[in-house]
């Protein structure tokens, strides 16, 4: 029966036809079940039984491989952002750490949050995020160390001279990334110093320090943890245009200059009325790639107008789908990261009213066609790259 062939072992490999057919044919129905059993009446109560057997179904199986095996497989990490606020939901911590290989501090280590005045730092939510992941065996991203937002009003307010501003700026990082050492993988050292006209953002570090906080920052940061990776990060970069021109340049030019940097996030926070085009994204990360660098998927969302449809959710499938095959079939793209995993705590509905539905599981933490989507990518994948099957698995 195929029940038992083993999915935890993807290295064993059954038929691969039958395999996929299989599975994409219960993630489409899985998906036309989440209409579908909401309009059952009592009269069709056997219809309702197959719906529910099939969602069933495929819901063990997604337990049995969730996203951060099959990712595994895949040589890449997938993520999520995670607020310790909610870490009291034990829905969300059992869905957090079954699914994710790697996670990524929501607020806990910005500026505002981690150092609220001059003499002191609080670490107590950004320690409970990274006990969990490590007590599940996830890789940590930190973020971020240096932002033009979410900073405190002794920073915002400030009148200290230049050598002041860069011994604040270099303690405060000397440290965060110090306390951390060897615990968090890879930091976005850098977040959002470019404008959407290319030009360097008009900050509190730019205008107290000019432009050398930048490469100051990344020296910094290798010197408190040389053994973590340090990026990048920005939004609007997913194609080639005037601020991924600029930010190509600023990282070429860290490069050169034999700073410690090593990759470039991409944050990919994006809407379904005008998604980014695979094909130009890859053109965008290869270029990045050929600098040696690696580039992270860093908070990728997908919003849409509300109330979602069908159709909509399909769609928005389709696109978490492209961009996560932009980045397993680029060289060193590393790690898929989202910002949130479930709608129920998701930023979007406060930032830009109106939209929502922009992760892939629901309120009630039940995987949506985007979900199916990744899954069946990696899953395929997995199967397609793994050696061939000499076990029997029964019959």
């Amino acid at each position: 029966m195929f029940a038992k062939v083993p999915f935890t072992g993807i290295g064993l490999k059954p038929s691969l036809g039958s395999v996929l057919g299989f599975v994409s044919g219960l993630i489409i129905m899985a998906i036309v079940s989440a209409i579908m059993v909401k309009d059952l009446g009592e009269e069709k109560e056997s219809l309702r039984k197959e719906v529910d057997f099939m969602r069933n179904t495929l819901n063990r199986i997604t337990k049995i491989a969730p996203l951060r095996l099959l990712a595994d497989k895949n040589g890449i990490q997938i993520g999520t952002c995670v607020s310790s606020s909610h870490l009291a939901d034990r829905d969300y911590v059992e869905t957090l750490t079954r699914e994710f290989s790697v996670v990524t501090t929501e607020n806990e280590l910005k500026f505002e949050i981690v150092h609220p005045s001059p003499n002191s730092y609080v670490f107590e939510p950004a320690d409970r995020i990274i006990s969990v992941a490590e007590a599940h065996g996830m890789k940590v991203r930190g973020h971020t160390l240096v932002w033009h937002a979410q900073l405190p009003s002794w920073i915002v307010n400030g009148n200290f001279a230049k050598e002041e501003w860069k011994s604040i700026l270099r303690e405060h990082i000397l440290t965060v990334v110090g306390r951390y050492r060897g615990r968090i993988w890879a930091w976005d050292v850098v977040n959002e110093a470019v404008d959407d006209t290319g030009s360097l953002r008009d900050t509190v570090w730019l205008k107290n320090i000019g432009p050398e906080y930048i490469e100051l920052a990344f020296r910094w940061a290798h010197e408190a943890d040389p053994g973590a990776l340090l990026f990048y990060n920005d939004y609007g970069i997913e194609e080639v245009n005037a601020k991924s021109n600029a930010v190509y340049n600023l990282v070429k030019e860290l490069l050169e200059r034999g700073v410690p940097i090593h990759g470039v996030g991409f944050q990919m926070h994006v809407s379904l009325d005008n998604p980014p085009n695979p094909k130009k994204v890859a053109e965008n990360i290869k270029r990045f790639t050929d600098l040696g660098l690696q580039v992270h998927i860093t908070e990728m969302d997908v919003r849409i107008r509300l109330p979602a449809t069908i159709d909509e959710l399909i769609r928005q499938a389709q696109v978490y789908r492209e961009i996560l095959e932009v980045c397993l079939n680029s060289e060193n793209c590393t790690a898929f990261v989202m910002w949130g995993f479930t709608d129920k705590y998701s930023w979007i509905p406060y930032a830009f009213p109106g939209y929502g539905a922009a992760l892939i599981f629901d309120e009630n933490y039940l995987p949506k066609p985007a979900y199916y989507a990744l899954w069946e990518t990696l899953f395929s994948r997995a199967i397609r790259n793994s050696p061939a099957r000499t076990e029997t698995t029964g019959s």
